[in-house]
């Protein structure tokens, strides 16, 4: 009879052993694929906000590439286009001295030349051959800034 008894506390606790391990499996299934759900709603949140993310820089870069495109074109007519560039730089500085209040015309100068002296050679190689001066002399031309 004893013996009978350790094989039904055996069976009984097998049982409830199979039984909690079977609860955990489930549990643990249903949670990864809660955690599944979640990161592929996560992944999908992110590429659809990069996508626009993309979308609206790919926006801004045609406004100031279509900017750049009036402004060359306005600049191209000879009295219009002087007092033009005239009114867009000093648009400009003054965008420039909003970011940098204690700055002078001269600084602005400086500034401007030094980022203009960054993309000159990039930007004389766009130019024809033929209409392409000589670097030295538009470097020349920038103002010295070290003092």
């Amino acid at each position: 009879m004893k013996k009978n008894f350790k094989i039904f506390r055996s069976a009984i606790f097998l049982g409830w052993l199979c039984l909690a391990l079977a609860a955990t499996s489930i549990a643990a299934g249903v949670w990864a694929f809660q955690m599944t759900t979640t990161v592929a709603a996560i992944g999908a949140r992110t590429a659809s906000m990069a996508t626009a993310h993309r979308r609206e820089l790919a926006e801004v870069v045609a406004k100031v590439k279509a900017k750049a495109r009036l402004r060359r074109v306005v600049v191209a007519i000879p009295v219009a286009g002087a007092a033009a560039m005239a009114y867009f730089e000093e648009q400009d500085y003054q965008d420039w001295l909003a970011d940098n209040p204690q700055g002078s015309r001269r600084m602005y100068a400086c500034t401007v030349a030094v980022l203009s002296g960054e993309v000159v050679d990039e930007v004389l190689q766009d130019l024809p051959s033929a209409l392409r001066p000589n670097p030295e002399i538009i470097l020349g031309a920038m103002p010295d800034c070290d003092a």
